[in-house]
């Protein structure tokens, strides 16, 4: 496994992933029971933006670096509080410089009831997680291959929660893997909240995943995709995906109303776009 989320952390997909995240974890703190996210693919859980390798690719910029001092509307700005408020926090000099990841963000939203379980499959990664979170007990962090997780940490005992899964997609097949990994885990976990990532670029085979997710039978699928650039003239990253599995029922109105600003402001092109609809749920997909 060769992939560092050091030169990606804070780019346009984290931005969208991370927005979704806090507004799924804030649904679920509307109980006051406990729940637990499990983080299948954990990074190292905080970023450092001026370090070599983020300084390398500066992916940054063009996604958190953008988004922080943006003007949004007041709607958007309240949808995405829980999110940028975290990374202020995590800046109080000013400048941008450290970022959270997924696990540390969820994190720094925890009631003291709320948990934790973090996957890793990289050794020094692992290491670098666990430093973060050491002495933390809502925490637990795991060296593990983190489809692992799918079957052997579902469900968690709290009987409620949030599966976050976000693969490096460094290897062919990890779209039929996806699909593969939600019907292990929902039959293990119906009740679960599951947000699944996956990249958008030339040749993708996206419209296959979708009908091998919509193949599962699973009720309520919402899909949100947001290009910020033509893939006409290069073959990297353009976009990303998520599909959240038992959406709260907020949820598709929230990213109609913040997916617009947030494709004007992380547009890299005339090309960029968005779209948000059910895959299988409440709607018909060209509903």
């Amino acid at each position: 496994m060769n992939y560092r989320h050091i030169y990606h952390a804070g780019n346009f997909a984290d931005v969208l992933k991370h927005a979704v995240l806090t507004r799924l974890v804030v649904y679920m703190q509307q109980k006051d029971k406990a729940f637990r996210v499990l983080d299948t693919h954990a990074g190292i859980g905080l970023y450092d933006l001026s370090s070599e390798e983020a300084q390398k690719t500066g992916e940054w910029t063009d996604g958190i670096g953008r988004l922080l001092d943006a003007a949004l509307s007041k709607t958007a700005k309240d949808l995405l509080a829980p999110y940028l408020d975290q990374v202020r926090a995590l800046n109080p000099e000013g400048p941008l410089r450290r970022y959270p990841g997924s696990p540390k963000l969820a994190r720094m939203l925890f009631r003291p009831q709320d948990r934790l379980s973090a996957m890793e499959l990289h050794e020094d990664d692992a290491r670098a997680l666990h430093r973060v979170f050491e002495g933390d007990f809502q925490v637990r962090v795991t060296e593990l291959d983190g489809w692992l997780s799918l079957g052997a940490h579902l469900p968690p005992k709290e009987k409620r929660g949030i599966v976050l899964v976000d693969p490096p997609f460094e290897i062919d097949g990890e779209y039929e893997r996806l699909a593969d990994g939600l019907a292990k885990a929902w039959r293990r976990f119906p009740g679960g909240v599951y947000c699944l990532w996956y990249p958008l670029k030339k040749g993708a085979p996206i419209a296959d995943f979708h009908e091998q997710l919509k193949a599962l039978d699973i009720p309520k699928m919402l899909c949100a995709e947001m290009n910020v650039r033509s893939d006409r003239e290069t073959t990297g990253l353009t976009g990303s995906g998520l599909i959240v599995v038992n959406p709260p029922f907020t949820l598709k109105d929230e990213l109609h109303k913040l997916l617009p600003e947030l494709k004007t402001i992380l547009a890299q092109d005339r090309y960029a776009s968005q779209r948000c609809f059910w895959l299988r749920g409440e709607e018909r997909p060209e509903d």
